[in-house]
């Protein structure tokens, strides 16, 4: 039977590959330049089906997400195709693993965990033209308002991703998930519709995009913070990919991206290969930066650290470099700081309290108590998210997340 021919690369995204064999693909290639043109049909087609069925098929939406297709007489096809997945991708998971959350993210103190998240997830989110592109193109992420909207809206998308209970059917981890599923869609629909070049870029937040941003609340952070002194062990380790393969199904991704990915090893080469495709940070990318650390500077938690605004930003700035890298940190246009004089001091400050956090099963248990009670606080207040309102709207309003 023959064989399809590997596609070429968007030219704008040639991988660079030379030299690189990671153990969990014997064909880097071709798993790139396909992921480059592959965006989510299923999402895509329950986008095009909202769109056209209106408020009925929402309100199918709504329902199946919350109670079930079960729930459902009738959905429109696409929408029903989408909720079996989904479904289908929560009751092959590990149950009591999904009863517990994720307990490697859950464990980390909240300041580094917030830092590692929008220093080290967010900002390398942003890092990538093409992923860039996308997110400028919409005019929602350029301002320190708009920016710090971002921030919160991701926020409490991953804390009701990671919380005990979160991703099972109908739990607001779940229902989210599926939500910023359909919004790539939206927004990929929308790109498509205006002048985004296929050829130069392939298609828009497609699968290499997609693992991209999984990365980066996985690895990313995670490599951040051993920077930091603050590391996990290797059942833990393990466990943080068992729980993401499942937010992985959840997002649409093609499990032949994650399902080989077990630890911070094959994480670290899939990452390798997938910056591959990206170029350095351009003006999209740095424009994005400038607006997060805008939206941090005048964050909540900058105003409790009392600290002067020049001060703070240099703060910011020398973690972004310890969490990104120098060769990253310039091409986004930040200034030289350094800190690698204090990193010791920090290591060992951060070790010293996961070792007080873990010293018996009591102090465990009980940091994880307030670790969760925290995440379910931190943004409990914020509006309806993007994600939620694409959920209930037939029109793109031209935001991604996650």
């Amino acid at each position: 039977m023959p064989t399809t021919p590997t596609p070429a690369a968007p030219r704008r995204r040639k991988p660079t590959i030379d030299g690189l064999q990671p153990r969990f693909c014997a064909q880097p290639a071709e798993l790139l330049n396909r992921g480059l043109r592959t965006g989510d049909p299923t999402a895509d087609a329950a986008v095009a089906e909202l769109r056209s069925h209106g408020a009925a098929a929402r309100r199918a939406l709504t329902t199946g997400l919350e109670s079930g297709l079960a729930a459902l007489h009738d959905p429109p096809p696409a929408i029903a195709e989408l909720l079996r997945e989904s479904e289908g991708v929560t009751a092959g998971a590990d149950p009591e693993l999904l009863e517990r959350g994720d307990t490697a993210s859950l464990g980390i103190e909240p300041f580094w965990s917030r830092m590692a998240f929008a220093l080290g997830s967010l900002v390398h989110t942003y890092s990538a033209p093409a992923i860039a592109r996308v997110l400028a193109g919409t005019g929602k992420l350029t301002s320190t308002d708009t920016a710090a909207r971002r921030l919160g809206e991701t926020g409490l998308w991953r804390n009701n991703a990671i919380l005990p209970g979160g991703l099972l059917r109908g739990a607001p981890g779940y229902t989210a998930t599926v939500q910023v599923r359909l919004l790539h869609a939206r927004v990929r629909a929308h790109a498509l519709e205006g002048d985004w070049d296929t050829e130069e870029w392939g298609v828009p937040i497609n699968q290499v995009d997609t693992v991209r941003t999984w990365l980066d609340f996985t690895i990313v952070p995670f490599r951040a913070l051993q920077r930091l002194g603050i590391e996990i062990p290797a059942e833990e380790e393990r466990d943080l990919y068992r729980y993401w393969h499942t937010i992985a199904a959840l997002l649409g991704l093609s499990p032949g991206f994650y399902r080989d990915i077990t630890d911070h090893t094959t994480a670290s080469e899939l990452l390798e290969l997938v910056d591959a495709t990206n170029a350095a940070p351009d003006t999209h990318a740095r424009t994005l930066v400038e607006a997060l650390l805008g939206a941090l500077i005048h964050s909540p938690l900058g105003g409790a650290m009392a600290m002067p605004e020049p001060e703070m930003r240099r703060l910011l700035v020398g973690l972004t470099r310890v969490m990104q890298g120098e060769e990253v940190a310039d091409g986004l246009g930040l200034e030289r700081v350094d800190v690698a004089p204090f990193l010791p001091l920090l290591a060992m400050g951060n070790a010293g309290v996961r070792r007080w956090q873990r010293a018996t099963p009591e102090t465990r248990e009980r940091a994880m108590a307030e670790s969760v009670e925290h995440r379910r606080a931190e943004f409990a207040n914020l509006p309806d998210t993007e994600y939620q309102a694409h959920a209930h709207t037939t029109e793109p309003r031209g935001n991604s997340v996650g």
